[in-house]
């Protein structure tokens, strides 16, 4: 399994990014409870606070957890299956919250008479919002669905693998874009430029965002931090566990993150062929 200092290593930086999370999303509540208008579903401003409220909670809290859900080394005694519908879960609990909060947006631009889709911000979160909806149907197509040949979930995992990755990324973008936009036309006296304690306590918000943003893709890149295989784990568990899973082979442990632990003979000899290039 994980070797003790990578472990010690690997609980320090998740324990970092979950503390960082919760964070975010105690600093957005306070934001529209105290310095907005709290929360409603009137079609007032109540209601549009609803939307930064979910976008942090689901659109970038629960979408990173679902990226590195695969990482915990405590879940390894799971089956593959059982973490895929986890996985697989949590980016749809995202979703929902994603798609309430956009309901939220239209809901109060509909009701103030304020145009919809007319800023940067809004076009880059609904093509987000779309792409995060195609990424979530093909997964469950690709990975979830016992009929996909194996052979094409091996080549679909490093689109699925970028695009999640590409797709939490640009979530966040929006989301500082989103924040930005709305103290520009929230703060009037004082103004943004001004600088006033909620202006100040947003910007802290932001920052903390891109910190928990770095984290989860840190964590999601570490190539000694992936899940081994199914195989590789049952020979561990066999032996006794006295393995360091840093010595997997990186081409199993990207199929380990996805695609099934016994690939078909083409897979096998690519993977053969990928360890004698990279040994």
């Amino acid at each position: 399994m994980m070797a003790t200092e990578n472990r010690r290593e690997f609980l320090l930086v998740f324990s970092a990014a979950v503390f960082l999370g919760l964070l975010s999303i105690t600093f957005v509540l306070i934001w529209v409870l105290q310095y907005r208008e709290g929360l409603a579903w009137d079609g007032a401003l109540a209601e549009f606070n609803w939307h930064p409220v979910l976008i942090v909670t689901g659109f970038i809290f629960l979408h990173g957890i679902a990226i590195i859900v695969y990482r915990l080394p405590w879940t390894w005694q799971c089956s593959k299956l059982t973490m895929k519908f986890i996985h697989a879960g949590l980016h749809l609990v995202a979703f929902i919250c994603a798609v309430i909060a956009m309901v939220a947006v239209f809901d109060f631009h509909n009701g103030g008479k304020i145009p919809n889709m007319y800023s940067l911000h809004s076009w880059l979160g609904l093509t987000a919002l779309i792409l995060y909806c195609l990424q979530l149907v093909l997964g469950v197509g690709m990975f979830l669905i016992p009929i996909t040949p194996v052979t094409w979930r091996a080549a679909f995992m490093p689109l699925h693998v970028f695009g999640g990755l590409s797709l939490f990324g640009s979530v966040i973008a929006v989301a500082l874009m989103g924040i930005t936009e709305k103290l520009i036309f929230g703060l009037n006296n004082p103004k943004y430029k001004d600088l006033p304690p909620e202006a100040i306590f947003t910007n802290v918000l932001g920052l903390l965002l891109v910190v928990f943003g770095i984290l989860i893709l840190w964590i999601a890149t570490r190539p000694s931090w992936k899940r081994p295989s199914d195989q590789i784990l049952h020979t561990l568990h066999t032996n006794g566990g006295g393995e360091d899973n840093t010595k997997v082979s990186p081409a199993l442990a990207q199929l380990s993150d996805g695609a099934d632990a016994e690939p078909s003979a083409d897979v096998r000899r690519r993977i053969n062929k990928f360890d004698d290039q990279t040994n």
